[in-house]
């Protein structure tokens, strides 16, 4: 499976500049999926590095799953020359970005980037604000296909995000190159309501996630999976196809070693909550951005991150995010819609149990017989007609496929 390159945005325009920013009508149709350097890697990256991801991602089965984007994340940057171009840390990328990205255009992937829109980034490099035109076309002329744009260092006032995110929106249409703009400024300002409108495929709509389950709160240093799961309800009406709610990315395999990720005392999730991150980022129509090691992760993170069922509810074409419709128990059931007019249902335990359950049709508005489909056993389960009993692992997940029968 292939996707079309894709841009993240992390800014916010005031309402008097929400002119709509002209933009590729195919960027983005789907959620973009890929892998990004910082939750593992966080400075420690080279351009060595990044193609030895490429080539594993490829060997072990994500690029023909579907995984093209490889991103470099923040701490790339070196310096600006005497015209105000860009450089790269010459130490980690002796080549330069350009040929770095002709070599990932070479195997039949994508490369993206990392920015911010302050003049200082998260981890104090050169950022873009005052040289949006001048990066944006720094990175079409290298070969750019994603840029990630944070937003540390500036403004807290949701009208100057919005002025910046759409200045960098600009700046990249205006160079003719399709790149996918993800905005990134965790959900403070409420960039589902303005993304899309300053020019955004993607938004951020919560804080760096960590890898842990759960975390007893919830800020910019603690953010598990559930944590983050939670900041999504409701935000289904902002999703579809090329605007995209962003939960971050997928923690599955980083095992408690993730330099980023292991922040706030998160020590890494079982195999079952990495699973059920993956259920649920699918359902959520989340950009499924993969953050382990690719070239020493086992086979069982491998065959999560490449159940093509799963992804292929990541990827349906009518872009419909799950919506949260039951909670009884610490137990959720969240129903997407499909383009061929059946629905899937992830049937969340929070419990540190298992449990099972009656799925009953009413709690779930279905009706009438269902054939069900177990999409991690793939295995048809039965066709049930007005309920079924669901066995749910502790922190498990069920998802499972209900297409009509007569």
């Amino acid at each position: 499976m292939k996707y079309r390159t894709i841009v993240i945005i992390c800014l916010m325009a005031s309402p008097a500049v929400l002119s709509q920013s002209p933009k590729s009508p195919n960027l983005a149709e789907t959620p973009p999926m890929g892998w990004m350097t910082w939750n593992m890697f966080g400075p420690d990256i080279t351009a060595a590095l990044i193609i030895e991801m490429a080539d594993s991602m490829i060997a072990k089965g994500l690029a023909y799953a579907g995984y093209e984007y490889l991103i470099i994340d923040d701490l790339w940057q070196g310096h600006r020359d005497k015209n105000g171009i860009l450089q790269p840390d010459m130490t980690k990328f002796p080549n330069g970005i350009k040929a770095l990205a002709d070599s990932i255009h070479k195997r039949g992937l994508k490369l993206g980037i990392y920015s911010d829109a302050a003049e200082k980034t998260c981890g104090g490099a050169v950022g873009s604000y005052g040289f949006e035109k001048v990066d944006a076309r720094t990175f079409a002329e290298w070969g750019i296909d994603y840029l990630k744009y944070d937003y540390c260092g500036a403004p807290k006032e949701k009208d100057s995000a919005i002025v910046r995110y759409k200045r960098m929106a600009d700046a990249i249409n205006a160079t003719g190159r399709d790149i996918v703009f993800a905005i990134c400024e965790w959900g403070q300002r409420e960039p589902w309501t303005w993304g899309y409108d300053v020019g955004g495929q993607l938004w951020r709509t919560t804080w760096d996630i960590r890898d842990t389950w759960h975390s007893k709160i919830y800020d910019s240093g603690h953010a598990g999976i559930l944590n983050v799961l939670d900041q999504q309800v409701g935000l289904e009406t902002y999703s579809g196809p090329g605007q995209w709610n962003d939960p971050d990315m997928l923690v599955v395999g980083l095992n408690g070693s993730g330099k980023s990720s292991s922040h706030g005392g998160a020590i890494g999730c079982t195999l079952e909550e990495y699973r059920s991150q993956m259920s649920l980022w699918c359902l959520l129509n989340a950009p499924l951005i993969a953050s382990c090691d690719l070239r020493n992760m086992d086979k069982d993170i491998q065959t999560i991150l490449t159940n093509e069922e799963a992804i292929a509810i990541n990827q349906d074409p009518l872009g419909k995010q799950a919506r949260r419709i039951y909670v009884s128990n610490k137990v959720e059931y969240w129903k997407k819609p499909l383009s061929d007019g059946s629905v899937v249902m992830g049937v969340l335990n929070r419990n540190d149990d298992p449990v099972e359950i009656r799925l009953a049709w009413d709690d779930a508005g279905l009706s009438g017989r269902q054939m069900v489909k177990d999409l991690w056993l793939h295995i048809t389960v039965g066709v049930f007609s007005r309920e079924m009993a669901v066995i749910i692992p502790a922190h498990g997940v069920q998802l499972l496929h209900f297409s009509g029968r007569n």
